[in-house]
């Protein structure tokens, strides 16, 4: 059971007024899994940059992915590595919960309504999920706040005492914030070439 896993699992059961966009879980679930990576001491951060310490032993496969993941690049500092490892992400994780197809099929959004819900292929992790979820869990909670998902109960979310986990999510909310401003270029550049095309 990996944060990561937890984090899927709230992204399709916790209601929110806004749909979950695809690129923002995958930032999130990279940021998940080094979390994990760090509090397993697999991984130690040097400032901002991971470093490999040990090849983890959580015996998840996509955990060992990530590890393998830290260290290639140089000097690559935890933003750098969260949009490397983040890439394709949401897909490989709900797959694995029977909640999507890879990407084929559904929409870059997860939005559904309560009837629509998919639940996860075991209950015992479902359950597991959910009651960290209700807990306040700092990491937990922190992560979905940064793509969007809100405890209705949480006045505000706790700081997690770790600088270290602290830094990991301080790195994903930028990583989401400059993604939503590369969605909002975007969709200003295309409303232009339309505007172009009709004037001709």
């Amino acid at each position: 059971m990996t944060t990561a896993q937890d984090l899927t699992i709230v992204s399709l059961e916790a209601p929110t007024e806004y749909p979950v966009e695809r690129g923002d879980l995958s930032l999130a679930l990279a940021g998940a899994e080094l979390i994990d990576l760090l509090e397993g001491g697999a991984v130690a951060l040097d400032g901002l940059v991971p470093r490999p310490v040990a090849p983890p032993e959580s015996g998840d496969a996509r955990l060992e992915a990530a590890a393998a993941e830290v260290g290639r690049a140089p000097d690559e500092s935890v933003e750098e590595w969260l949009w490397r490892r983040g890439r394709g992400l949401a897909a490989e994780y709900l797959a694995a919960e029977g909640a999507d197809d890879g990407g084929r099929k559904r929409p870059r959004w997860l939005g559904r309504r309560d009837t629509e819900r998919l639940a996860p292929s075991d209950p015992q992790t479902r359950r597991r999920a959910t009651e960290r979820w209700e807990s306040g869990d700092p990491v937990l909670a922190g992560l979905a706040a940064a793509v969007g998902i809100h405890q209705e109960s949480a006045d505000r979310i706790e700081d997690p005492a770790d600088d270290r986990i602290a830094a990991v999510l301080a790195a994903v909310n930028d990583a989401v914030v400059e993604l939503a401003a590369i969605r909002q270029r975007r969709d200003i550049e295309d409303a232009a070439f339309d505007n172009i095309w009709r004037g001709l």
